[in-house]
């Protein structure tokens, strides 16, 4: 790859990372509106939202086959349009068929979305030798915030919610296809370099994704989004009915976890270039689960907050270093190892939430924080999985193979 092509594929992905972050957040955000207008019931709810997961799960195992025959940007360029367009159909139909399609299509091709973006992501950042995955998962965390705040300014103004997407729809599904064509897929060269250097641990070499070495991994990402639906479904419930606090001031937990989330991962690739991924991995598990003692004991509302922006700081660094550890580990069969880890994405985000509530209406919501807590601190048995040899990047003092193209 020449310099030009990754700055200009660098770009062009964190400008997907962006308006994914967006167009979940407004799907997400709006989902009481949603309910409102297409009439689903409380108790029919839970399915559709369940069913997005799922289905974005199997999105991602369809296209760890799709990319053993076409590149990775190939599907991410057909996927992302799919996205928007679904979310676009959300907030056109009326009929409950018509909202069971548009979230059937949204949540397949969601999964196809995010299999495909991480996948380039390992693979520019392979060919820059140094982290860079912090930066994309950033732009995501910017486009989550852009999101969530057309959503309040949709509901704060009563729009429909055909007026709130159209607008976002028709400026991001032209951006997101003219950056397309700088997206930057790994050359064959660049893999059989990657596979015969330094930048490999020395167990898994060359050998296709084998499940048990691939594990460790995904039982992190799983409980680093189990954590982080439980910031996103209950932090607002939480501050209100456990500590007390304002209606409105239980909005502002999710909003400190998500700009807390941005400035971590907007520092976050030079603390991995600086002090390696294992040590800043440790430190964002630590803080993570700090964070959630805090919520745990906390004494009044602003004490919670505390707790909860500490998880954003926390938790901020550990998936995008779960997705770069897949491709050091694997790094023949980077894009399989990527694929089968966010799976698990999806997996964590299932359980999350239930979990939390079921356990908080059993036992008590305080207590319910622990256990993520505890999920959350497993993350340390399995640190030294985001190593690799002492010589590569990534390691306690990452050093480039490759020119520095910005």
């Amino acid at each position: 790859m020449t310099d030009v092509r990754l700055r200009h594929g660098r770009a062009s992905l964190a400008v997907s990372f962006f308006a994914q972050g967006v167009a979940f957040a407004l799907l997400v955000t709006r989902i009481p509106a949603i309910q409102d207008r297409y009439g689903i019931s409380d108790g029919l709810l839970p399915v559709f939202l369940a069913a997005v997961p799922i289905l974005a799960g199997v999105g991602s195992v369809v296209t760890e086959k799709l990319v053993a025959k076409v590149r990775p940007s190939m599907v991410l360029r057909c996927a992302q349009p799919v996205v928007l367009l679904a979310l676009l159909g959300v907030g056109a139909g009326d009929a409950l068929w018509q909202i069971a399609v548009s979230l059937a299509a949204f949540g397949l091709a969601v999964g196809a979305l995010d299999a495909s973006m991480n996948m380039l992501g390992v693979s520019l950042q392979r060919a820059y030798g140094r982290s860079i995955m912090l930066g994309f998962h950033a732009a995501y965390s910017l486009g989550g915030i852009a999101g969530a705040s057309l959503a309040w300014a949709g509901a704060h103004w009563d729009l429909s919610l055909l007026v709130s997407y159209l607008p976002v729809v028709v400026v991001l599904l032209p951006l997101t296809l003219i950056g397309s064509r700088w997206y930057a897929d790994a050359t064959p060269d660049a893999v059989e370099a990657a596979a015969g250097s330094g930048d490999k641990p020395v167990t898994a070499g060359s050998k296709p994704v084998v499940f048990k070495l691939l594990l460790p991994l995904c039982l992190v990402m799983a409980f680093a989004y189990i954590g982080d639906s439980t910031v996103s479904n209950w932090s607002a419930k939480y501050l209100q009915d456990v500590l007390h606090s304002s209606e409105e001031l239980a909005t502002v937990p999710y909003n400190a976890y998500m700009v807390t989330t941005l400035l971590g991962r907007a520092v976050g690739d030079f603390g991995v270039r600086r002090f390696g991924a294992v040590a800043v991995v440790r430190c964002g598990t630590v803080l993570a689960a700090a964070g959630f003692g805090v919520v745990a004991i906390a004494s009044g509302p602003w004490v919670g907050i505390l707790g909860f922006t500490m998880l954003g700081l926390g938790l901020c660094v550990i998936v995008p270093q779960t997705f770069a550890a897949a491709g050091r580990l694997f790094p023949a069969a980077s894009d399989a190892a990527v694929a089968r880890l966010n799976i698990f994405n999806y997996v964590g985000f299932l359980i999350g939430s239930p979990l939390v509530g079921a356990l908080g209406d059993a036992w008590s919501y305080r207590g319910a924080m622990l256990v993520p807590m505890v999920m959350v601190l497993v993350t340390l048995v399995y640190a030294r999985s985001f190593g690799t040899d002492p010589a590569g990047y990534g390691g306690g003092h990452e050093r480039p193979r490759t020119v520095d193209v910005g």
